[in-house]
């Protein structure tokens, strides 16, 4: 069950993934919400304690997503982890669109105010250990390399997708040839 104040940061989670962190204001989350004016300012009394606020929801249901994610599968092999980057891509920007509209708001208002950094830190490097992970047990020879190249590349075309929207948008080719070129499947040692 979403408590009222859950439901008004999801509110304004979809406020700024539809019209920017600029467009988000009390009386807009009051609107967003369907609650009266004023509602949102009795749980959040200044927008920067509503920013932090919806920071941290936004967070919490990326790790959510991360979590799921995590747990439902484990690729072993490049193919595998290019096809779950990929579907991850596609994720993204199509049933989570909002969500990641926010991610890259909240980034862009991170980098104008340090204190929201923290907040996305602890977020961010549990993801950064996952995407390592995978790619370790995918085949890399080096992962802590590899896998900020492929995760930032997939941060890429992700950003490139929702701004320049491509209807036939299919990011496995190049997930693919970029995971192909840095993971190696390993080989099994041939005895004599």
């Amino acid at each position: 069950m979403t408590s009222r104040r859950e439901r008004l940061l999801d509110a304004a989670i979809q406020v700024i993934g539809e019209r920017g962190i600029h467009g988000l204001t009390h009386r807009s989350l009051d609107a967003e919400a369907g609650l009266a004016a004023g509602s949102s300012s009795n749980h959040f009394r200044t927008r920067d304690a509503l920013i932090d606020a919806v920071v941290e929801r936004f967070a919490a249901r990326e790790r959510a997503l991360w979590d799921e994610l995590a747990a439902s599968t484990t690729p072993t092999t490049p193919g595998e982890l290019a096809r779950l980057l990929a579907d991850y891509a596609k994720d993204a920007t199509g049933p989570h669109r909002t969500l990641t509209m926010t991610r890259y708001a909240i980034l862009v208002e991170a980098g104008i105010h340090p204190a929201l950094r923290a907040q996305l830190a602890a977020t961010g490097a549990r993801v950064s250990a996952w995407a390592t992970n995978w790619v370790r047990v995918s085949g890399s020879p080096d992962p802590d390399r590899d896998a900020p190249l492929i995760m930032n590349y997939v941060t890429g075309l992700v950003l490139h997708q929702l701004a320049i929207p491509d209807p036939a948008f299919d990011p496995y080719p190049r997930i693919e040839a970029l995971v192909s070129a840095l993971v190696r499947p390993r080989v099994a040692a041939v005895t004599a």
